[in-house]
């Protein structure tokens, strides 16, 4: 253990995700483990900046790892985009005695670790908390396995609807440019037809995968829709477009939004949002910085913030094999 180190400060930023609370469970103990106080930054880099600090032990962190969204809080901050802003936030943290910095969130949480440790040496080290899984270092992000079982119980109880009434639903799901939720959430539900903006599908073709479906003998069919998908510059624009071509459907759409990144994290999302905890604080008592704690083949590993941020994931092409064949 670094003798240096004697107080670690915690915080959650950008969009919430099941398991943060979790991590920052997982954060607490650990120091305490190691007989390192814990700082919890409320509304992330904004609460970095107004000295939102709360001393954080054991008995804080109770009853928590059941529980989605995150305790402090998250918060855009423009504030701390500026040098003024960061200068405030070091003066803070060097204030309040805290020495490293656990920064819960994604690549754009990490971008503004990465600025603050560049600006001051300070050690940081990220725990990748987004249901995009679009942060590369790591095959499973913080919130995407629940999110997955979300949308999958929503799909299944849309298609009893679906099957009730002889409709074809396009459900959209979220990842921002990144379509991991749409295309295992659309295998696993059984959905007739998948749309990510990593495969162009086309509108054509997406007619022809429905013709094909209605000529086979079913009467129902679910697409689901990756919100970053660029077939239509709207699932709606989508519904028009079956609706003027294949008028036999009656289409509906379902926008889940935000529900997906509600809820109790599953066991997944908790074991592994404790190990990375772990995992974070270790790292940086031996003396590593500037790193995202991640898992690759199942085991917790660094990946430099730099390449976190910059890196690009990319869809597992067998997936997509196993879509096609399962829409047959």
């Amino acid at each position: 253990m670094l003798p240096n180190i004697k107080k670690i400060g915690v915080l959650t930023s950008g969009g919430d995700s099941p398991g943060m609370n979790a991590a920052i469970r997982a954060v607490v103990r650990t120091c305490a483990y190691h007989n390192i106080e814990c700082i919890g930054i409320y509304r992330g880099y904004q609460g970095m900046i107004e000295g939102d600090f709360k001393e954080m032990g054991p008995r804080s962190v109770n009853n928590i790892v059941n529980k989605g969204g995150t305790i402090l809080k998250s918060a855009r901050s423009k504030e701390f985009m500026t040098v003024e802003g960061r200068k405030t936030a070091y003066e803070n943290l060097k204030a309040a005695g805290v020495d490293a910095l656990v920064v819960i969130g994604g690549d754009g949480s990490f971008t503004g670790a990465e600025v603050f440790n560049k600006e001051y040496g300070f050690p940081v080290m990220g725990i990748p908390g987004t249901i995009d899984n679009d942060i590369f270092g790591t095959s499973h992000t913080l919130g995407y396995d629940t999110a997955l079982n979300t949308v999958v119980e929503v799909i299944d109880k849309i298609r009893d609807t679906a099957i009730s009434h002889n409709r074809l639903f396009f459900v959209e799901v979220m990842g921002r440019d990144a379509g991991h939720i749409a295309l295992n959430s659309g295998i696993g539900a059984g959905a007739e037809e998948i749309l990510i903006p990593e495969e162009d599908l086309g509108l054509d073709r997406l007619l022809e995968s429905l013709k094909r479906s209605k000529e086979s003998g079913k009467s129902s069919s679910i697409v689901v829709v990756a919100e970053g998908d660029k077939i239509g510059k709207t699932v709606f624009e989508l519904k028009d477009y079956v609706e003027e071509n294949m008028p036999e459907y009656d289409v509906r759409v379902s926008v889940l939004g935000h529900m997906q990144r509600g809820g109790s994290p599953s066991c997944f999302d908790r074991v592994l949002a404790s190990r990375l905890g772990v995992k974070a604080v270790e790292s940086i008592l031996e003396g590593k910085s500037n790193f995202m704690v991640g898992l690759l083949n199942d085991k917790v590993a660094l990946t430099p913030l730099e390449q976190a941020i910059k890196g690009h994931t990319e869809i597992d092409k067998e997936l997509l094999r196993v879509s096609d064949i399962m829409s047959t």
